[in-house]
């Protein structure tokens, strides 16, 4: 989002008209020596900026301890400033407070080009400079020379660029949004109403807003005040990056977007929210789920999302009261395949004294995604079946085969099939974009490889690929600090039905055509 600021020439050519100049207390001094005094008068009096600084800073190198020093450097920050080069007038300032460290205008022109380094950079030790040079302006006493009225109109336009400065460095560097959002509301209360529609004001507004939206300070009502107050008043390119803001927070604690409208026009009128502001915070998921159970005729209509939401948020009650609807019915599995190894090997074996083939359940001694296990060897290579049997099995399970597994003399052919047992299915969003299941599917009889859907494949509804089970059982999971609460929900029985392809249209029989005669 881009940042709302200010531009420092701006903000110092406005400050520029009500600090007296350093000037002042030293235009009754006089120079004795008359080439220093030829110096000063030629570097002065220069017209053009760029040649002015250079005689400014020639006098400076060569007068290093003249009295009017104080006066040459408060030019020299002047002329900086008319050049447009922050670097170099950051520079007249320290030099200028290392021999009068209580000038204000020093300390106002580097707390405000430090503060815009602090906003391009967002360097730790460039915003703490900024902030403690902003700490500093705040506890400076008034000069004795300068009248209380001249005071109270400077201090009323520095005292809130520290406090902005401040704020900026408590958020930025410090991560203290707690702090940031005490400092902004000092600052804010110290301009006329009017003035915060506009320039920084209305930035640290908006900042203001970010502030309440952090998670170590979260205050979501006062976030979405703030952030409809920036929205109000700011241009309309900046509107369309606020707006997504205030709607997410607003939407987020009241549940949907009605009476947004309201907050808009109440902050429209007044910068901070009035004693009696509330916004109605929206249902808790077990109210949602009490009155999506009370207002639907018929549950089984509910879409299966729907379904794991109840489950998983609902009372014990209201969860029961769906779950006797489901419990035993027929469903589709719609979602993604999340996880579905293979566990076991069907093996079927057909001997010289049979025709019928004996067949047997292998457990593999290390289920694997069918892509991974090993390729079966063709059913007539009754010797390397035999070993892929016994390299891959259970012993408990190769045992219980005895000599079929040993002898390859009265066996015609082993046929070998990995088989997968259970499908894990995401059908929530929410589990989709944590890639877990929360829908296991126990298969009515294994599924071989050869037809297994793999990691990743979305099961649909017919004519596409579709998997169909019985609900069994369900476990609530509390909700963790990074996934809403869900349910495990197991379904026994479980089918598929293959994609159903288009029949080819059919081909008409050409008709026969008498010929003319």
């Amino acid at each position: 989002m881009k940042k709302l600021v200010i531009a420092s020439v701006m903000a110092l050519m406005s400050i520029g008209l009500v600090i007296a100049p350093t000037l002042r207390a030293q235009d009754q001094i006089t120079i004795k020596d008359p080439a220093e005094f030829n110096a000063y008068q030629a570097a002065t009096t220069q017209t053009n900026p760029a040649e002015k600084a250079s005689a400014l800073e020639s006098f400076l190198t060569t007068y290093p301890q003249s009295v009017v020093k104080n006066a040459v450097l408060d030019m020299l920050v002047d002329t900086y400033q008319a050049l447009n080069s922050p670097d170099k007038e950051l520079s007249a300032c320290s030099r200028l407070l290392q021999v009068d460290p209580n000038n204000m205008k020093a300390i106002l022109y580097s707390v405000i080009i430090k503060k815009q380094q602090c906003i391009k950079t967002t360097d730790a030790q460039t915003c703490d400079d900024a902030g403690a040079l902003a700490q500093k302006g705040l506890a400076m006493p008034k000069p004795a020379d300068i009248s209380d009225a001249d005071w109270k109109s400077q201090t009323g336009i520095a005292y809130p660029i520290y406090q902005s400065t401040i704020a900026l460095d408590d958020a930025v560097s410090k991560k203290d949004f707690k702090s940031a959002i005490d400092v902004y509301t000092k600052e804010l209360m110290l301009y006329p109403p009017d003035a915060t529609k506009t320039g920084q004001a209305l930035v640290d507004t908006l900042n203001l807003a970010e502030a309440y939206a952090k998670p170590e300070a979260r205050d979501m009502v006062k976030a979405v005040w703030f952030y409809a107050r920036a929205w109000n008043f700011a241009p309309p390119a900046y509107k369309a990056q606020i707006e997504p803001k205030m709607e997410y927070w607003y939407k987020r604690f009241h549940g949907n977007l009605e009476g947004l409208n309201d907050v808009k026009t109440a902050a429209a009128q007044t910068l901070f929210p009035p004693a009696t502001f509330t916004i109605k915070p929206a249902p808790t998921p077990p109210e949602i789920v009490h009155n999506v159970l009370a207002t639907t005729p018929d549950l089984t209509k509910l879409n299966l999302e729907d379904k794991e939401f109840i489950l998983a948020n609902g009372s014990p009650a209201d969860a029961q009261k769906l779950w006797a609807v489901l419990q035993n019915q027929l469903t589709p599995v719609p979602g993604i395949v999340i996880d579905d190894p293979a566990t076991e090997l069907k093996v079927a074996v057909t001997t010289t004294a049979s025709v019928k083939p004996k067949e047997f359940v292998v457990k593999l001694t290390t289920p694997a995604l069918c892509s991974a296990i090993p390729v079966p060897p063709s059913d007539l290579k009754v010797k390397e079946a035999q070993d892929y049997i016994l390299a891959n099995g259970v012993k408990a399970d190769t045992d219980a085969m005895g000599d079929l597994l040993t002898s390859p003399l009265h066996i015609r052919k082993i046929v070998i099939d990995p088989v997968v047992p259970a499908i894990k299915v995401a059908v929530t969003q929410d589990a989709k974009d944590n890639n877990v299941a929360d829908f296991i599917v126990n298969m009515k009889e294994p599924v071989s490889c050869k037809d297994a859907p793999a990691p990743k494949f979305e099961l649909k509804l017919q004519p596409a690929e579709e998997l169909d089970a019985t609900y069994a059982t369900f476990t609530p999971v509390a909700k963790t600090a990074t996934r809403a609460a869900t349910a495990q929900i197991v379904l026994n029985g479980g089918f598929l039905q293959m994609e159903k392809k288009a029949a080819p249209p059919a081909r008409r029989r050409p008709v026969a055509r008498r010929r003319a005669r």
